[in-house]
Parts: C-alpha cells; sequence; structure tokens
C-alpha cells in the first residue's frame, strides 16, 4: 500500500476514536464507561501499531529516497510525516495503550471529583498520567527539561525557556492593564437585566451568529456538554459543544464563537488532503489565534453588536430597554474571576501563567501531585488577591489534565497573542477594516483561509506568522489591544 493510503487509513481509525470521545463528552450512559475505555484504547492502540508498522515505515523511506523536492507541498508532507513518526516510533505499543485506559478512566474520575470538588478523587489518576507523561519526555528526549517534549507535540519549534520568556514579558505589562481594566469595571458596575435567557433562545441566537460569520452547518453541528471543545470526526464533520447559562445568555455566545473559530479552521483545510499534514491544523496555537479571533476582536467590538443587538432583543426580550452601550459595558467587564473559561480578556492569561507554572513544576519533580491545591491556592492568590472557594473552582476546573493535556495550556495565551497580530495585520487592509466596520465578516474569513487555513501544517508555525503578518509572533498587538478596549 502506498505511503499517503497508509496514512488516511490510519486517519480513519483515529476519527473513529474522535467519534466515541465526542460521544463520551456529551451522550454517553454513565455506565457505559468501562467498555467505552476498552473501545478507546483498542483504537488508539491500533492506530499506533499501523504508524509504527514495518510496512508504513518502508513506504515513507521509500517516498524520501524518490523526492527530488520538485514538489513542495509533496516534500513538506513527507517532512511532516517522518517528524511525526519519528516521534511515534519511539513511544511502545503498550505504553500507548495503558496511556488511552488511563486518561479514559482520568476523565470519569475527574468528572465525579469536580462534582464532589474532591481533588483525592482525581489525584491517583493525575499521578498515572504524570508518570506517564514523564516516561514519554524521556523518551522523546529534551534539551532543556522534561517540559519542552511534551509542548512540542502542540506547538512545534518551540521550548520551555522561548514560552517562559514570552510569559514573563507579557505578564509583567499585564498586571497594571489588568488591574486597571478591573478598577474601571467596578466603578461601572454593569449587568444584565435580570430573568431566565431560555435554553432554546440562545440556542437559536447561538446558530444564527455561527451561520453569519461562516460557519457551515452542512458540515457540521452544536450540541450541549459540560466542557465547550469543538471535534473534527471529518473534512466536512465538525462537531461545537458549548454549556448554557440560564442568567447569561452571553457565556454560551462567546463559548460558541469561540468554538465556532476552531470549527472555521478546520473547515477551511484542503479537504482532498485530510490525514495528510497539508490537509491538517499546524499547531494549538495557530488554532487557538482563529478561536480567540472570532471570540473576541471580533465578537466582543462595537462593529458586531450594532449589527447582531437588535436581534438579541428579538430572542431576549428584557433587552428591549436596555442600552447597547450599557450592554458593552457588561461584555468587556473585568473581573479577578476563579473560573478560567469565564475569565475576561483583561485576565484570561493570568490564569494560563498559572497553569504552566504548576505543569512544570510538576515534571521537574519540585512538586507532588498531592501538592496540586496548596500550590494552586497559592499562586492564584498571589495574582488574583484571594483563594478560590474550594477544588471545583481551582485546581479541578479544566478538563485537559484528566486527557492527559500537560503542555495544552500555554497554547491558549500563545493563540491571544496571535489572534490580535492576525487580526491587526488583516484590517491593515482598507477593504477588509471597512467590511468589518460593517460587521460583513466575509472578507476578514477569506483572509484567513488565503493566509492560514489553506496552509494546512507545511509550514512550522512561527514561519506561517511570519509569512502572514511579516513577523514572529510577539506580544505587542495583543497589549495594544487590551489597552484600548479595557483602558
Amino acid at each position: 500500500m502506498k505511503l499517503f493510503d497508509q496514512v488516511r487509513e490510519i486517519t480513519l481509525i483515529e476519527k473513529i476514536n474522535s467519534l466515541l470521545s465526542w460521544d463520551q463528552e456529551t451522550y454517553l450512559p454513565t455506565n457505559s464507561a468501562d467498555y467505552r475505555s476498552k473501545q478507546l484504547a483498542y483504537l488508539a492502540t491500533l492506530a499506533h501499531k499501523l504508524s509504527t508498522s514495518k510496512s508504513y515505515l518502508n513506504a515513507l523511506a521509500k517516498a524520501e529516497a524518490k523526492d527530488k523536492g520538485k514538489k513542495p507541498i509533496y516534500s513538506a508532507n513527507l517532512r511532516e510525516l517522518r517528524r511525526i513518526s519519528d516521534r511515534a516510533t519511539k513511544i511502545p505499543t503498550e505504553l500507548v495503550a495503558r496511556e488511552s485506559s488511563t486518561e479514559s478512566a482520568a476523565h470519569h474520575a475527574w468528572i465525579h471529583a469536580r462534582k464532589q470538588s474532591d481533588f483525592s478523587i482525581f489525584a491517583p489518576h493525575l499521578q498515572n498520567l504524570v508518570d506517564i507523561a514523564l516516561q514519554k519526555a524521556d523518551l522523546w528526549g529534551y534539551s532543556d527539561e522534561p517540559y519542552s517534549a511534551l509542548l512540542e507535540g502542540y506547538e512545534r519549534k518551540t521550548s520551555t525557556q522561548n514560552i517562559a520568556g514570552l510569559f514573563d514579558n507579557l505578564r509583567d505589562k499585564l498586571a497594571p492593564i489588568s488591574a486597571a481594566a478591573v478598577e474601571k469595571s467596578k466603578s461601572l458596575n454593569p449587568s444584565l437585566p435580570p430573568g431566565i435567557y431560555p435554553h432554546r433562545a440562545q440556542q437559536d441566537f447561538n446558530s444564527l451568529v455561527a451561520a453569519e460569520i461562516g460557519f457551515d452547518f452542512h458540515a457540521g453541528r452544536i450540541d450541549t456538554t459540560a466542557h465547550p471543545f469543538c471535534a473534527t470526526l471529518g473534512p466536512q464533520d465538525i462537531r461545537i459543544t458549548t454549556r448554557y447559562d440560564l442568567n447569561d445568555f452571553t457565556s454560551s455566545l462567546f463559548g460558541i464563537m469561540h468554538e465556532v473559530g476552531h470549527g472555521l479552521y478546520q473547515q477551511g483545510l484542503p479537504h482532498d488532503d485530510f490525514g495528510l499534514p497539508s490537509g491538517s491544523a499546524v499547531s494549538l496555537g495557530i488554532h487557538e489565534s482563529q478561536s480567540r479571533l472570532w471570540e473576541n476582536q471580533v465578537g466582543r467590538s462595537a462593529a458586531f453588536w450594532k449589527k447582531f443587538y437588535p436581534f438579541a432583543k428579538q430572542y431576549f426580550p428584557q433587552l428591549a430597554d436596555f442600552p447597547l452601550e450599557n450592554f458593552m459595558h457588561f461584555i468587556h467587564r473585568a473581573e479577578l474571576s476563579e473560573i478560567r473559561v469565564e475569565a475576561d480578556e483583561a485576565t484570561y492569561d493570568l490564569h494560563i501563567i498559572l497553569r504552566f507554572q504548576i505543569e512544570r513544576m510538576l515534571l521537574k519533580k519540585e512538586i507532588s501531585v498531592k501538592d496540586v491545591p496548596a500550590t494552586w491556592n497559592e499562586l492564584f492568590k498571589k495574582s488574583f488577591g484571594f483563594l478560590p472557594k474550594d477544588d471545583a473552582h481551582g485546581c479541578l476546573q479544566d478538563v485537559h489534565w484528566s486527557f492527559g493535556g500537560i503542555g495544552y495550556f500555554p497554547t491558549y495565551t500563545l493563540g491571544n497573542i496571535n489572534a490580535a497580530q492576525l487580526f491587526q495585520t488583516a484590517i491593515s487592509d482598507p477593504k477588509i477594516k471597512s467590511a468589518n466596520e460593517n460587521a460583513d465578516y466575509a472578507p476578514l474569513l477569506k483572509w484567513l483561509r488565503d493566509n492560514i487555513h489553506r496552509h494546512g501544517s507545511i509550514h512550522d508555525p512561527v514561519d506561517l506568522m511570519k509569512m502572514a503578518t511579516g513577523r514572529a509572533p510577539d506580544t505587542s498587538d495583543y497589549l495594544k489591544h487590551l489597552s484600548a478596549r479595557y483602558l
């Protein structure tokens, strides 16, 4: 079998696994969890066996030997398949199976622990996942610290030291912005009109907005879950989820705009290359730039709400006498929140930096798993000035560790930085800027399709940003954006 045919077969298995994972997050009966764990472990093991088989490795070597570099996309696909293969072949199949079953058990333990607000329920599972992460890091190898080996899986060609330097610079400059933004919000004391914002009305309004900014519902859908996410089950099968707050319709709306950003990226990748690097997203830092751009640069802008606020009033009658100016104060409010996914732009990255610090300490063995709640609370109080009320509002609030996603969190802040840089570059085109001011987002989406989506992962993330914006990612546009919006 030819190399690319084998890659597509492996992708089929991985996406069946993704479908089962999506079902696990949305509709799976509680008593079905154990067997689902076995199904997921079986498919993960099968995909790994195929991607590390002699047949696959021989096909890759044969293709590399014949490559003359005359077809740049073909050569880039081979380069990335080799990089992926080199990482995969260093991980024993037994470890892949053990990791999959451990993650499934950990996820259900996390759900229970979060409900009970009891970290001790989740702690042994997290310990297993940290042990596996360290084992994988040792097998992959690293130049500075174990965290870099894991980070490479989410944001290639970067390092822990690079991220730490970027975050240190951001934190120093973000601190006064976030503090001033919080004080400004306290003086305005913004709030929504009280009353129930019906679940069905929120669904309908969210769907309207998603379609208006370009999401194709013939190639995707929206469902409900405890933790919002976007799952790609096929080249034209993008599943988005959200959760609903009956007292605040903007919670689900911005969650949807965030996940739609991910979905638009997936829908904009070359469908014919699905499964190949040229048809895959390049990194989570770039992926997150798409979601944060649509959620924040677009979704919280005055131009957006000038168009969509009249529609919101139709769906939610209590907004009828609530001025748009007051509504804008509400969605631009800044407050020191315990919950990352509910945090505003001005304080969000403080949450990410905290998680980055804890993950590094865990992998460097500066703290043990049992120390996580106390360490979390200590770091949280330093940044936010108060303690989380319990574990559910602290170290148990995120799903990521339950699926072994250590190294994932930094990509959120990378996404914020990239989003601002991409958006500012896009609107430097007068036609795109004019369209945005009239809440016409087709030109912006086309710019993203041309400069980000169509390239898949044939370029490294930093190189892609250089191509799109003329420079490597830096914090300047992001800090300007935050200052302009909040100060």
